[in-house]
């Protein structure tokens, strides 16, 4: 398709890395600048996926070569929307609107493939609103989240730390393992049944998936450099069963992460989440590591209220969108 603006969407799979690495360069430099995140590391990983062949996605073409893309991955009968990017070279359209173009070749790719059913994505790089009105009109629901960040410079958590672990004393906060594996799945679908987001990533409804979902943040730099040093877990009698867990990851060399943070139902309420939270803080600190930042959901307002009593700050907000085919209408 060529648009009034001449410029064409074509198959990203006809592209290589060479073609896509300038622009994926600028979406570095707008990844450092917004969230202090070094995106270098993720952008290799695409790289390489580019150079196969295999990513299902679109680019935008000028004359100037490739200016944008959009792409997913397939999870069985699950697409994951994994970035929209371009650089505008024209003032006649921005980029974000060039963006929009992508998403809704993608979506209409997605929507009529007969063995996609759910499509989810998180487009945190992208402030609040930029590409909802795209989704909406697909018959996606939309749950803005936040990206919050903490100063560790300036003395770390504001929230006080209880005396010792909890009023239970079976229970001992210790580092990641590497074979805490099986039990951290086995907490993270226990924790988020009927949670607000497991609605919007639904591999935390089930062992199998949230093993899929430690696998891309233990192995794969996609949410940085996994960092077990600063990764708490808390177990219970027997030193076997996990009843809490943080875990964290470096995106930057001064910047820590926390990817994941949950406490089991019958142990809520506890003080478990700020223990660890100070066990993460202060061992970053002790590292030289500035920044610690982590992602919620809005409407998630306990934890909200957490972090933002322990001293966390709204830096951004970005939006996570939903589709499902099976129930008719959007989930």
């Amino acid at each position: 398709m060529t648009s009034a603006l001449d410029y064409e969407i074509l198959d990203l799979r006809h592209y290589s890395a060479t073609h896509l690495r300038p622009v994926l360069d600028q979406e570095s430099l707008v990844w450092r600048e917004r969230l202090h995140w070094d995106f270098r590391a993720s952008a290799d990983l695409m790289l390489q996926y580019l150079d196969s062949h295999i990513l299902p996605g679109y680019v935008t073409v000028d004359r100037s070569g490739v200016s944008g893309f959009v792409f997913c991955v397939y999870e069985e009968s699950k697409a994951v929307i994994g970035d929209v990017f371009a650089v505008s070279r024209t003032s006649d359209e921005p980029a974000d609107e060039v963006e929009s173009r992508l998403l809704e070749f993608l979506i209409e790719l997605l929507q009529n493939s007969p063995g996609v059913d759910r499509i989810e994505s998180q487009l945190l790089l992208h402030p609040h609103g930029s590409h909802e009105a795209v989704f909406e009109r697909n018959g996606f629901t939309t749950h803005p989240r936040l990206f919050m960040e903490l100063d560790l410079r300036n003395g770390g958590l504001r929230c006080a730390p209880r005396a010792g672990i909890s009023p239970s004393p079976e229970l001992e906060m210790r580092r990641w393992r590497e074979s805490d594996f099986a039990a951290a799945g086995r907490l993270i679908a226990s924790a988020y049944e009927r949670h607000l987001d497991s609605r919007i990533n639904d591999q935390y409804r089930s062992v199998a998936g949230s093993l899929r979902f430690l696998h891309n943040i233990v192995r794969f730099p996609g949410c940085g450099t996994f960092d077990p040093a600063a990764s708490f877990v808390i177990t219970g009698p027997g030193f076997e069963n996990m009843v809490a867990m943080l875990l964290c990851s470096r995106v930057r060399d001064d910047v820590g992460h926390v990817t994941q943070i949950c406490v089991a139902d019958r142990y809520r309420g506890q003080g478990l989440a700020t223990q660890m939270l100070h066990a993460c803080a202060n061992d970053l600190r002790s590292r030289g590591v500035g920044e610690l930042t982590l992602t919620v959901t809005e409407a998630n307002a306990v934890a909200v209220s957490l972090y933002r009593n322990c001293g966390f700050r709204e830096k951004h907000s970005f939006d996570a969108m939903v589709w499902e085919r099976a129930a008719g209408r959007p989930l």
